[in-house]
């Protein structure tokens, strides 16, 4: 039997997840953490994103440990996504949008077919390009009967319960995402220059409508919005509280959902 509070799908031998698929109580949902690879300062990690989307999933599983009803399981996330507006900088790695629904759409389909079908795609990564691609392949998966979920912290009821900063639109490797990455992986930040850094007010989703492409059309000349130099540690664990506890609570949602179903 699985006795991990923490389980990662990839560590599981192949009979565990055959219990998984089997088992109709608790009902299994999965976790896909999206993220990207691209620039976040220069003070913080290309893998920011994913991190984040990571460290959220691994929460919200210690969170449901125990509960008799759902039983979540963390997929290998995926560190690729559209990203161009970073794409002058180094480290920029960028997929299309049709490469990025294709992934998004096969691993679920394989997944639903072996009666693996509750998924919530986890998301840190907001080019708006990136974000409509997974959206539209939640759609594309929901129009053939899989129970695919996004975590879409974009939403407003989500927005809302985030930091003045992400509210803001000033988070690109700003206070929000350093404090949460000096809380999940603080040796990823180099946190003497992290304190340097000025900051930069640039409303990015302003910016974006008035038809800026790119990091540096947008006054973002080091890959940077907001006020990375007051990001703490502190902040970063109440963040991934606060996302863990949103993450749970859409988990018990599909739960329910399914167990309503039949």
């Amino acid at each position: 039997m699985i006795e991990s509070h923490r389980p990662n799908l990839a560590e599981l031998t192949s009979p565990e997840v055959g219990e998984l698929r089997s088992a109709h109580r608790p009902v299994t949902v999965l976790l896909l953490p999206v993220g990207a690879t691209e620039p976040h300062g220069p003070h913080a990690p290309l893998a920011t994103d994913t991190i984040i989307s990571t460290a959220t999933c691994e929460r919200a599983v210690t969170l449901l440990a125990g509960d008799p009803d759902v039983r979540a399981v963390i997929l290998p996330a995926m560190p690729y996504g559209v990203t161009r507006f970073g794409a002058a900088f180094p480290g920029a790695v960028q997929v299309s949008e049709a490469t990025l629904h294709a992934l998004v759409t096969d691993v679920c389909r394989s997944l639903a077919a072996q009666g693996l079908p509750r998924v919530i795609v986890v998301n840190n990564h907001f080019e708006p390009e990136h974000v409509q691609v997974l959206r539209a392949a939640v759609d594309t998966l929901q129009a053939e009967g899989a129970q695919i979920t996004l975590f879409d912290l974009l939403r407003r009821h989500n927005v809302e319960r985030l930091t003045d900063e992400f509210r803001a639109g000033e988070c690109h490797a700003g206070r929000y995402e350093t404090s949460i990455v000096l809380a999940e992986r603080p040796e990823l930040i180099d946190e003497a220059r992290m304190r340097a850094l000025p900051r930069v007010a640039v409303n990015m989703p302003a910016a974006m409508a008035a038809g800026r492409r790119d990091f540096a059309a947008m006054g973002m000349t080091e890959a940077y919005c907001g006020s990375p130099a007051e990001a703490t540690a502190g902040e970063g664990e109440t963040t991934l509280a606060t996302l863990a506890d949103m993450l749970v609570e859409l988990v018990r949602d599909v739960a329910r959902a399914a167990s309503s179903s039949g």
